[in-house]
């Protein structure tokens, strides 16, 4: 009964969770409505390449046209998807490549990337420890003593997390506030990490037609730069360490 009673949700912290799902339900009405009559059946949450080429394939108009209704759409929905740990956000930044271009699209993707970590870190703030604590105790427990030997360097240590896959971007979204990592931190480690990875997606993203599946993303060689950008990053943490040893 007192684990049941540890891992709930309060009234408050539901009602909180649902007004931000609200939220966002609100904006995506508005540009909804702000956008012309007709058959919008194709829009749904990407799964698949052929999902991608499919929304690509009726979007181009819209995105030339309602250039604004569908940015704020797009940034709605990835913020929305990021917020509450909804997988896809991969698909969403190979759409976003395949709509707006390299430099647009990375532009785009870190922005919303962005904008969906923070909107993670501040709900899990308030209500994700429940949740954090249930399903990765263990994870959990590493990533704290991680940063917890890391505090000096902690930017180094968090982008180098950022940009390679050591650990999973959601899970360092609501497990950061959990573990005491300051939001500037946080922000500046994310908006600056996730940089590599935005521009291999939607770079991909522009040539679909060659693209059989997500996998195809990240062969040996893409993996390799993004650890090789990781080392580049945490080099000052190793340097400092090494100095003061030295120095005892």
């Amino acid at each position: 009964m007192g684990r049941d009673s540890k891992y709930s949700l309060s009234r408050w912290e539901a009602a909180a969770a649902a007004a931000v799902v609200a939220s966002f339900g609100l904006v995506l009405l508005a540009v909804y409505l702000s956008m012309p009559s007709s058959d919008y059946s194709f829009l749904k949450l990407p799964r698949t390449v052929e999902d991608i080429q499919d929304l690509r394939d009726n979007l181009e108009s819209y995105a030339s046209d309602y250039t604004i209704q569908v940015l704020v759409g797009y940034c709605t929905v990835y913020i929305f998807m990021q917020t509450f740990m909804i997988p896809g956000t991969i698909f969403m930044s190979l759409l976003a490549g395949a709509l707006f271009g390299v430099l647009r699209g990375v532009a785009l993707v870190v922005f919303a990337a962005t904008a969906g970590a923070s909107s993670c870190y501040f709900l899990s703030y308030l209500i994700g420890r429940p949740l954090v604590f249930s399903l990765w105790p263990d994870k959990l427990s590493f990533f704290q003593e991680q940063v917890a030997k890391r505090r000096e360097k902690l930017l180094n240590y968090m982008l180098f997390l950022r940009v390679t896959p050591t650990l999973p971007n959601t899970f360092i979204n609501v497990a950061s506030p959990i573990v005491d990592v300051p939001y500037h931190i946080f922000f500046l480690a994310t908006i600056i990490g996730l940089i590599p990875a935005a521009y291999v997606t939607v770079r991909a993203g522009i040539a679909l037609g060659e693209l059989r599946s997500v996998a195809d993303l990240y062969d040996f060689q893409a993996i390799a730069t993004l650890f090789f950008i990781g080392i580049v990053s945490v080099t000052p943490t190793l340097i400092n360490k090494s100095q003061t040893v030295n120095d005892a």
